[in-house]
């Protein structure tokens, strides 16, 4: 990564509606100390990209085709551990916010925030601190005061999993966004069902449904 302080900050944009990166490439080369070095409108490209640039910050969807920014984020995170990288979205249910820092997320904020706010939360990742914008803050304390999700047992990839799942993927079509075997998606099913106690794949559904994953 680039010396911040010197250079300003690098950042790659990933979103998968070009609207949306053009509108925010403006909002962030208009301050003057942020750079878009490139964009990207998947998980698989958004990887390739960082690998390419080695961006200081990555501003990072979740909602995009195939896989989403979740495992964007694990695969970024799992080649640079430091890479420093704030989720903007427009979900804010908590298991995703969870996931999304549990996958290694520096940050998260929603897409109904102003855009000083996603500007102020990009030089805080850069910086190395945690940026989460007002209603996540707001999401997360509620969720610490509540019984919990069925879906608080699942890691980062079973929630992928699921979510792709609840879609209508097939385990071909989730063994292929992944990279992953075809058994290797039938044994996360089994695992999934077994931490949250769903027995039928119908029941999969209405929790993940429930939780918000089939929103995106």
């Amino acid at each position: 990564m680039s010396e911040v302080a010197a250079t300003g900050i690098s950042v790659l944009l990933v979103d998968d509606h070009p609207i949306v990166r053009q509108g925010y490439r403006r909002v962030l080369e208009s301050q003057g100390d942020l750079h878009v070095v490139a964009e990207a409108d998947n998980a698989a490209d958004a990887y390739g990209a960082f690998k390419t640039h080695d961006p200081d910050v990555v501003l990072m969807d979740i909602s995009m085709p195939g896989a989403s920014g979740l495992e964007a984020i694990r695969n970024i995170r799992a080649r640079n551990p430091r890479a420093r990288i704030l989720v903007f979205t427009m979900h804010n249910e908590a298991v995703l916010v969870k996931a999304a820092f549990s996958a290694g997320a520096s940050g998260f904020v929603t897409k109904s925030s102003a855009p000083s706010a996603v500007v102020n939360a990009i030089r805080s990742v850069a910086r190395g601190e945690r940026a989460m914008s007002d209603d996540i803050a707001h999401v997360l304390a509620e969720d610490s005061l509540s019984t919990g999700s069925a879906l608080d047992q699942l890691g980062e990839r079973e929630i992928e999993i699921l979510r792709q799942f609840a879609g209508g993927a097939t385990t071909e079509e989730i063994a292929t966004h992944l990279n992953l075997s075809v058994k290797t998606v039938q044994n996360y099913h089994y695992l999934i069902k077994t931490k949250t106690g769903a027995r039928t794949d119908a029941q999969l559904v209405r929790l993940a449904a429930a939780c918000g994953l089939t929103k995106i």
